[in-house]
C-alpha cells in the first residue's frame, strides 16, 4: 500500500525486524527433526549463518573456527589483512584509537596499499583449516585480484559494496560489465548488497549464486545517515525473496537469499529466514568473540572511505566464544548467545521442518512485540529490558 508524502509523491511502508512478528501454526516439532542446513552453488553448510567481511570479525582464523562450527566466513581481500603483514598489531593499534580521532587516523591505516601476495597468502592460510575459503572484492578491484585468488585457490567469490547494480552508468571510461564478469568466473560469485525488488532480480539473471540484501542496517554502518538510502531489512528480505521466485519461474535456478545486516539475537535470524532468507549474514554479534581479531571493536569497510565514510568503529563486549555466540550454550537470556540454536527452536516451535517451509511462515506487523508486557524488564534493565542500551554493543 502506498501512502501519500505530498502531493506527486508516494511511498510504500515498510518494515524491519522489530516491526514484525512470527505467527506458530498448528504443528509443533522436535528440534532435533529440524534441518537448518543450506547450499550455495555445489557447497552445502550446516549453518544459514555468514560471518561478515569485515577487518574486526573475519581473520583467517576465524574463519577457520567458523567453518568447522559448520558456517561460512567471509575474508575482506581490501583490508587490513592484505595491507599488512603483521595485522594483528595493526588492529591493535585501530582498537587503541581514542574514539575522536579514529575515523581520521583509519583512513591514513588504509591508504597503505593492498599486496597481491598477502592476498595469496590469507586465502591459503585458510584453506589450511580444511574449511571452504570466501573471501571479498568490491567492484572496482575484482578485475584486479580475482584472477589471483583463483590460483591461490579461492572457493567462493563475494563482489560486494554498499550497494551494488548490475547497470552502472559512467563516462569516465571502463565500466564492470557484471553479467559478463561473473559468468566467465569459474567459482560461484555472490553478489550485494541490494534491498529492492528490481535490483535483486538484475543481479540474479547477471549469474549471482546469492545475493546479499541490506543497505545501512549494520551496528557499524552509517549510510543512511549519510546518504539517506537503504530499506528495512524485513520488507527488503522480503522484495528480493520474491524476485528470486520470478527468477526461478524464469529460469528454473535457485538462487540463494542472504540477509545482511541488522540482526543481533536469535528471534532477528529467525525473522529474517521467515522473511525469505535462505542464510544470514552477521557481523557485529561476532564481533564479541573473545576470538574475533578486532580486540573488541568492529568497524565496517566503508568506516575509512578516503572522502565520505559511512560507518563507525564502533566497541564492543567481549563476553563470549565464536562458538557460543553462534551454537551455545548459551548462559544469558536475551537471544545473543546460540543465535542458530535460537534459528532451529523458532522453527521447531512454529512446526516448520526446514529453511524452505520456513520462508512460507505466517507474519503479522506487531508493533507492540518488544515491549508487551515487558515493563519489569524494562525497569531491571534485564532480558528484552536492555535491547535499546544494547549490552551486547555498546558506543564507543
Amino acid at each position: 500500500m502506498e501512502i501519500e508524502i505530498g502531493r506527486g509523491k508516494k511511498a510504500r511502508r515498510a518494515y524491519g525486524f522489530d516491526d514484525v512478528a512470527i505467527v506458530p501454526s498448528r504443528r509443533t516439532r522436535d528440534p532435533d527433526d529440524v534441518d537448518i542446513t543450506w547450499t550455495l552453488d555445489h557447497y552445502r553448510f550446516e549453518l544459514p549463518l555468514l560471518a561478515s567481511a569485515m577487518d574486526g570479525v573475519v581473520s583467517p582464523q576465524t574463519a577457520g573456527i567458523i567453518g568447522k562450527l559448520g558456517g561460512l566466513a567471509v575474508l575482506n581481500l581490501e583490508g587490513i589483512w592484505t595491507r599488512y603483514e603483521d595485522a594483528d598489531d595493526m588492529l591493535e593499534r585501530i582498537a587503541g584509537l581514542p574514539k575522536e580521532q579514529a575515523t581520521r587516523e583509519m583512513q591514513e591505516i588504509y591508504q597503505e596499499p593492498v599486496k597481491e601476495e598477502l592476498i595469496v597468502q590469507r586465502i591459503k592460510e585458510i584453506k589450511e583449516y580444511g574449511v571452504v575459503a570466501c573471501a571479498s572484492l568490491t567492484p572496482q578491484r575484482v578485475e584486479q585480484y580475482y584472477e589471483i585468488c583463483l590460483d591461490a585457490g579461492l572457493d567462493i567469490l563475494v563482489i560486494q559494496g554498499t550497494v551494488i547494480s548490475a547497470e552502472h552508468v559512467s563516462s569516465s571510461g571502463h565500466v564492470l560489465n557484471l553479467k559478463e564478469f561473473v559468468r566467465e568466473v569459474p567459482i560461484p560469485v555472490v553478489l550485494g548488497g541490494c534491498a529492492s525488488y528490481s535490483t535483486g532480480l538484475h543481479l540474479m539473471r547477471a549469474g549471482a549464486k546469492g545475493v546479499l540484501v541490506g543497505v545501512g542496517p549494520g551496528a557499524a554502518c552509517t549510510t543512511r545517515g549519510v546518504l539517506g538510502i537503504g530499506v528495512p531489512q524485513a520488507t527488503a528480505i522480503a522484495d528480493v525473496a520474491a524476485a528470486r521466485n520470478q527468477h526461478m519461474l524464469e529460469t528454473g535456478e535457485y538462487v540463494r537469499v542472504i540477509a545482511d545486516g541488522g540482526m543481533r539475537t536469535g528471534g532477528d535470524v529467525s525473522k529474517a529466514i521467515a522473511c525469505g532468507a535462505d542464510a544470514v549474514m552477521i557481523g557485529s554479534p561476532l564481533a564479541r568473540a573473545y576470538e574475533a581479531p578486532g580486540h573488541g571493536f568492529h568497524w565496517g569497510m566503508a568506516t575509512f572511505h578516503p572522502t565520505l565514510p559511512r560507518g563507525a568503529r564502533v566497541k564492543t563486549t567481549q563476553n563470549g566464544t565464536l562458538e557460543e555466540i553462534i551454537s551455545g550454550p548459551a548462559r544469558e537470556n536475551d537471544g545473543t548467545f546460540n543465535l542458530m540454536g535460537g534459528l532451529r527452536t523458532s522453527m521447531a516451535t512454529c512446526g516448520y521442518q526446514d529453511i524452505a517451509e520456513f520462508n512460507r511462515a505466517e507474519l503479522m506487523i506487531a508493533p507492540s512485540l518488544q515491549t508487551e508486557g515487558k515493563q519489569l524488564q524494562r525497569d531491571q534493565a534485564i532480558g528484552m529490558g536492555v535491547r535499546s542500551g544494547d549490552v551486547a554493543l555498546v558506543a564507543d
